[in-house]
């Protein structure tokens, strides 16, 4: 069922013992959208905590730092920038009824009870900011959380997604005082020595098709685990073959621990829609970002990736 900002924020003010779920493998926008709103309803007196299956990026630390979590059980269970159930994680099965997803992915499969998406929105975070004013007001914590969502999920306002709505927000968010500099600079210009040798293997990698117009990347576990990088290192390492001059559709295969699973990225430039090809193995996304999950080695799951690229190009008239 739809709803409305209007009805999200009647609704929130009148609960209490709130939960908020963001996805695995947390990015800036989901996070952002946890702890912003979090801290909206614990700024009007009510329980709130946010849970995660995995770990947060001790980048985020400027974030989460404000906050400790009491224990208590949920009365309402809220999800944000989770387009489907399964992105939960290992999660998932602990929080069987969601009452309310938030989120920007025109792909989300309407699992909650009510659901408010905006596709035209660069990142959740920027729902989320009308709901907070709606709630009473954005304090700096709650600034800097947004701030951190909207820059991630725009590649710092540079990609195609980022609108005039996108600056308006953000110049808010800046006139609060957020620190943006600061966090540009954690978000976009700092990498670990762990971060850069996975990023040396994946490059190493990289193989092209369709006359240079297609590049996969593989990301091993023997890579993750010898250079002891955690994932919540890697953010943003997916889009390193669509950085590459000529290449429409960037494609990176990363192996999950302990599994035949691997997590698939994808990244288009036009006319390529990397939402389309991620619908075929089930997932989805963005036009231009998307993800889906492959039960298969990466051997297998390379070929399968490299056939319906080479497919998808043939019918688009690509060459």
């Amino acid at each position: 069922m739809k709803i409305s900002l209007e009805e999200i924020a009647k609704t929130l003010k009148s609960v209490d013992n709130v939960v908020i779920l963001i996805h695995h493998f947390p990015d800036g926008d989901t996070i952002g959208c946890g702890f912003a709103l979090c801290r909206a309803l614990q700024n009007l007196g009510k329980k709130a905590r946010v849970e995660c299956a995995d770990e947060i990026g001790e980048q985020y630390g400027y974030i989460t730092e404000n906050f400790v979590f009491d224990d208590f059980e949920p009365d309402y269970v809220i999800a944000v920038d989770v387009a489907a159930k399964n992105l939960l994680g290992d999660i998932k099965e602990k929080y069987q009824k969601i009452d309310l997803c938030i989120d920007h992915h025109a792909t989300n499969d309407f699992y909650a009870n009510k659901t408010f998406v905006d596709a035209k929105s660069a990142a959740a975070c920027e729902i989320v900011y009308e709901i907070c004013r709606k709630l009473g007001g954005i304090d700096l914590v709650q600034a800097s959380a947004l701030y951190t969502g909207i820059s991630t999920d725009t590649g710092c306002f540079k990609f195609s997604n980022t609108t005039s709505k996108t600056h308006r927000i953000a110049a808010d968010l800046m006139e609060m005082g957020v620190d943006y500099a600061e966090i540009n600079r954690i978000m976009f210009d700092t990498k670990s020595v762990s971060r850069m040798q996975v990023e040396k293997d994946a490059l190493n990698s990289i193989k092209f098709f369709c006359g240079g117009k297609v590049a996969i990347m593989t990301i091993t576990k023997e890579s993750r685990v010898n250079s002891g990088a955690k994932d919540s290192e890697l953010e943003g390492i997916t889009g390193l073959p669509r950085t590459i001059e000529g290449v429409v559709l960037g494609i990176t295969i990363r192996e999950r621990d302990n599994t035949d699973i691997c997590k698939i990225s994808a990244r288009s430039n036009p006319p390529v829609s990397a939402s389309d090809f991620c619908t075929l193995f089930g997932g989805g996304g963005h036009e231009r970002a998307a993800g889906c999950e492959i039960n298969e080695p990466k051997e297998k799951a390379f070929e399968m990736l490299k056939n319906a690229a080479e497919k998808m190009f043939e019918e688009l008239g690509i060459k």
